[in-house]
């Protein structure tokens, strides 16, 4: 005798042989060996499908079985609590994709990848389905969803800032990331290139202190610096050359600054406020800002999970 074959569905030739060899009078078990199938598949599908209380048509076996698993519940590998929660971390704390497969790990089994949300939320872009109607705009949140060119070379002469020192002199604590306390600062500006936050960066935790600027005199960018410098226990500060920290001796720690036009000496802190535009897009008029709406977004990234840092958070590595 041939092994019986190991599980799979009925097709239909095998229907219409078992509604043949059941008008020729076979018992169930008879049709079992001849279609290689156990008896109690036989009689399980002559029960489910059968006309009546006795006659069975292999044609009406077949369309009821289709309509049942048009019917059946399918198991959704992206359900729809799994899309709230992307929508929910995306335009409420502007997580990355990659972050959002992360955290929807600790909240659901099988969450999906950091791919699977990049492809869906470009597909919910350019859907057309009114059920996908309130994911259309999704792609906005995303960090570099409508990034632009600069172009040119347009510089600005800028005043002699006394007592500078160049980054090259900073120590090597500071360059190496291996100690807290060794800051970045810049400015970002606003509407019209009106000043809007200072943002100051710490190296080796990235903690991230931003605080509301009513304007770039360096008398008030000075205080306001010191404070986050006293604070935090500084040890060195690096600056661009912004005449809005032409008094950066009176913070009483060693000072560095960039090179003019190298923005990326000092690229933590570019990389921060490029975060920070995705709250805070260009042309933010900062006078309608409210100081707690600022407390807001500093919070949020002091407390957003970081690859580098095995998914712990600047918060977390700052104690």
């Amino acid at each position: 005798m041939d092994k019986v074959r190991s599980f799979n569905q009925l097709g239909q030739d095998e229907r219409t042989q078992i509604e043949v060899l059941l008008q020729q009078g076979l018992s169930f078990s008879a049709i079992a060996l001849v279609l290689n199938r156990s008896v109690s598949t036989i009689c399980r599908e002559v029960k489910r499908n059968r006309v009546g209380k006795a006659k069975y048509l292999g044609q009406v076996a077949e369309r009821r079985c289709r309509l049942r698993h048009r019917q059946k519940k399918k198991h959704e590998l992206f359900s729809a609590s799994m899309k709230a929660f992307v929508f929910a971390q995306l335009k409420t704390k502007r997580l990355s994709p990659e972050l959002i497969a992360v955290e929807g790990k600790k909240h659901f089994c099988g969450f999906v990848s950091a791919e699977w949300i990049y492809q869906w939320i470009w597909q919910m872009k350019f859907s057309k389905s009114r059920k996908d109607q309130c994911y259309q705009q999704l792609y906005r949140y995303l960090r570099h969803a409508a990034r632009k060119r600069k172009r040119g070379n347009k510089r600005k002469m800028r005043g002699n800032i006394i007592d500078r020192r160049w980054i090259e002199l900073r120590p090597k604590r500071a360059a190496q990331r291996s100690q807290k306390g060794h800051l970045e600062c810049d400015i970002m500006l606003g509407k019209n290139r009106k000043p809007g936050l200072l943002v100051v960066l710490d190296r080796k935790t990235r903690k991230t202190w931003i605080r509301h600027l009513k304007n770039k005199d360096s008398v008030y960018v000075i205080g306001k610096i010191k404070r986050i410098v006293q604070s935090c226990g500084a040890k060195t500060i690096t600056f661009d050359n912004d005449q809005s920290f032409a008094l950066h001796y009176k913070l009483k720690v060693p000072t560095f600054f960039t090179h003019p036009y190298s923005s990326q000496e000092k690229g933590s802190v570019e990389n921060r406020i490029g975060l920070i535009r995705m709250f805070f897009p260009k042309q933010t008029d900062f006078s309608l800002v409210s100081q707690a709406a600022v407390k807001k977004v500093e919070d949020l990234i002091n407390n957003r999970p970081l690859r580098m840092f095995g998914y712990q958070t600047p918060n977390q590595l700052h104690l």
